[in-house]
């Protein structure tokens, strides 16, 4: 069998963060890497999607042209994924030359064929810009759920695809001015054509897909499928290649997919076999907000085109949301791969095995740092390393770091025991990474860790060492059949580590044959001296990673602020009522089972009272204290938990939700009256 393996291509106008790693990268990675193990001919695609509306927007924003943008982006976005370990066949780009060919000839061909609808339609139009509209250019409320800000093509809040027509009370995100519609001309695929072979290809062919992807699909096939623009009114993307169609180019979920292709073509001249040969299997890895893109309307375009084999897989994932709230870009909420590889120097692989222990493979899931740190001191460092280290460490002390040749009488039931779980570990490994479950994967290859551990912790070598050095020797050969076995059970999902561990015992070779085997190092085989594979995680390196979150989530409630609108008008007279006065708070203390409410003493220059204030979630009692606050002095008293409160203190809410003391500027006379 032959494999064609692709991730999602990312947009070219920003960084990569975790929610995309774990979603596509990862998984895919660690399947393409399993399958080369295995010697088997694939290849690994992807590249940077350079022609989303996104890229012209922020190109726009910043004063450049979206030539400067996928420069940018695309080099960033590449060289993260080279330090992290994604270790692609090629990733190219669709600004490419090959790329504006290979979807010229695809648009041409299914022209030519009369596969496309030529209609002409009303679009949105800004007249202040003199442009038609696509898709995420404009914003409005969504039709489904009520979310502001859904874009025209899709609503980030629920997931529903859209049409800009559907919005409500649509506005242009150029220059926020109300569109209008006007009449273009486009070419649009016919997708209700291809409803009955979709049907039966996905509905009743592929029934095993994830319940997330068939689900969706159903839907899609069920609600029935209409026509689908293949072009946009833009400046920026493929030119549609034919006539009359200036300023017209391919739109981009239809010359995206087709990267897939040019990519592989500027890989290698043999491209065909990889697209065209039915001993092919072609595997699309995407996140959850692209599978009618990949299950519905490239396979489509591909069933149109005639020549093309089709998926036979797409296992989409669901959001990884970072510290309970879901990841945007736009808000700046997330984890930057090249930040991470900046601020956690020479540590991919915990990241790689903590989004693969946490997956959302079936559900949307949570990153933390306090998971973060957790996995990594509980799991890498206290079983992985921990078990390395000791079978390095005690081979080094005992035999000067060569494996012993074992005793066969001193073999026992245990031994035998241990070592026959290994096969069994090897065969669910495969059976999960074949069916796209790589977090079962990973925690099958931690059980080989695990299984290690209790070895030697169970045997202690280091006690019988002393009285049955012979029986050691056996405990020690088998320690290192088993780190051998790890270094490369580990290889598709943790790299850096597994080629660490294979630097440790002095053994170069890669193969995925030799797991659960027990004579991988031969006798007196020479193994190096122990380094450690794994270090902990610090709290203030974590508190550091949260204190930065914070500072964005602060940056972001200010940048979103929005004061309230001012109240219905009072006569001045009504405002002479008001006695607000300068005091002074004399003691504090809590509101006994109340989590809001501070019992304070003010001296208000007219006498000393009390008042109670919803404020103990932002003031600790000793700290306000001896503070001059503004106090409404000729407020009804009223009781609060049996606490009669006798006047107000006055606070502003600040952007970002907490209570501040309205005050003067400085200390003045306790009574004092505030106009």
């Amino acid at each position: 069998m032959r494999y064609t393996v692709t991730a999602a291509l990312p947009y070219a106008n920003g960084p990569v963060h975790i929610g995309h790693l774990a979603g596509v990268y990862i998984p895919a990675d660690i399947y393409s890497r399993y399958l080369r193990l295995k010697k088997e001919d694939v290849i690994y695609v992807c590249g940077s999607d350079e022609h989303g509306v996104p890229i012209t927007i922020k190109a726009q924003k910043e004063g450049v042209t979206p030539q400067d943008i996928v420069d940018r982006y695309h080099k960033v976005i590449k060289d993260s994924f080279n330090e992290f370990g994604i270790n692609f066949d090629i990733y190219s780009r669709t600004s490419s030359e090959i790329h504006k060919k290979t979807s010229s000839e695809f648009f041409k061909t299914l022209y030519d064929a009369d596969k496309f609808i030529e209609k002409t339609s009303e679009q949105f139009y800004d007249s202040k810009e003199n442009q038609y509209l696509a898709d995420r250019y404009i914003t409005g409320t969504c039709p489904k759920c009520g979310a502001d800000n859904a874009y025209g093509d899709q609503c980030e809040a629920c997931g529903s695809t859209l049409n800009a027509t559907d919005l409500i009370n649509p506005k242009s995100a150029v220059t926020g001015n109300e569109p209008e519609l006007k009449s273009t001309k486009h070419w649009y695929l016919p997708l209700d054509i291809y409803e009955p072979f979709l049907k039966k290809w996905i509905l009743e062919e592929h029934k095993e897909w994830k319940p997330n992807v068939y689900g969706q699909c159903k839907s899609w096939i069920d609600s029935g499928l209409q026509a689908r623009a293949v072009s946009r009114d833009l400046d920026w993307g493929v030119p549609v290649p034919v006539e009359g169609a200036e300023g017209k180019v391919l739109y981009v979920w239809f010359d995206a997919p087709i990267g897939y292709i040019s990519a592989t073509k500027e890989l290698t001249p043999d491209w065909e076999k990889y697209w065209k040969d039915k001993d092919t299997k072609l595997v699309h890895f995407i996140g959850k907000d692209n599978i009618v893109f990949h299950c519905i309307i490239f396979p489509a375009m591909l069933k149109a085109e005639g020549s093309y084999i089709l998926p036979e897989n797409v296992p989409a994932n669901e959001f990884l949301n970072l510290e309970g709230d879901k990841i945007s870009t736009s808000r700046n909420w997330a984890v930057w791969l090249h930040e991470y590889l900046r601020d956690f120097e020479g540590q991919q692989d915990v990241l790689r095995y903590v989004l693969t222990a946490n997956a959302p493979e079936s559900k949307d899931n949570d990153f933390t740092w306090k998971d973060f740190q957790d996995r990594n001191n509980n799991e890498l460092v206290a079983i992985l390393g921990n078990f390395v280290n000791r079978a390095v460490v005690l081979t080094n002390k005992y035999y000067g770091g060569q494996i012993p040749e074992p005793e066969p009488q001193s073999f026992e039931a245990f031994d035998k025991e241990i070592m026959d779980q290994f096969p069994k570990l090897k065969e669910s490994i495969e059976h999960n990474i074949e069916t796209y479950h790589f977090r079962e994967a990973l925690k099958d290859a931690m059980q080989m860790a695990r299984l290690g551990n209790k070895y030697l912790a169970e045997t202690e070598p280091w006690k019988l060492i002393k009285t049955n050095p012979d029986r050691v020797k056996n405990i020690m050969y088998i320690a290192m059949q088993i780190t051998a076995g790890l270094s490369q059970v580990f290889e598709p999902f943790l790299p850096f580590s597994a080629a660490k561990i294979r630097k440790l015992i002095n053994f170069e070779i890669v193969d995925w044959d030799l797991i659960g085997k027990c004579k991988i190092l031969e006798i007196g085989h020479q193994i190096n001296k122990a380094e450690l594979l794994f270090t902990k995680i610090e709290d203030e390196q974590v508190k550091a990673q949260i204190d930065k979150l914070q500072a964005t989530k602060e940056a972001n409630q200010l940048d979103n602020f929005r004061a309230n609108p001012v109240k219905e008008s009072i006569q001045f007279d009504d405002f002479t009522k008001v006695d607000i006065r300068v005091g002074t708070i004399l003691e504090a203390e809590k509101v006994a089972k109340t989590k809001k409410l501070l019992k304070l003493t003010v001296d208000t220059g007219l006498d000393v009272r009390t008042i109670v204030s919803g404020i103990a979630e932002f003031f600790k009692p000793k700290d306000i204290v001896g503070k001059q606050v503004s106090v409404l002095v000729n407020l009804e008293p009223r009781k609060l938990k049996g606490i009669e409160s006798q006047g107000m203190i006055l606070m502003a809410e600040d952007a970002d939700g907490s209570l501040k003391f309205i005050k003067p500027d400085l200390s003045v006379t306790n009574g004092s009256e505030i106009r």
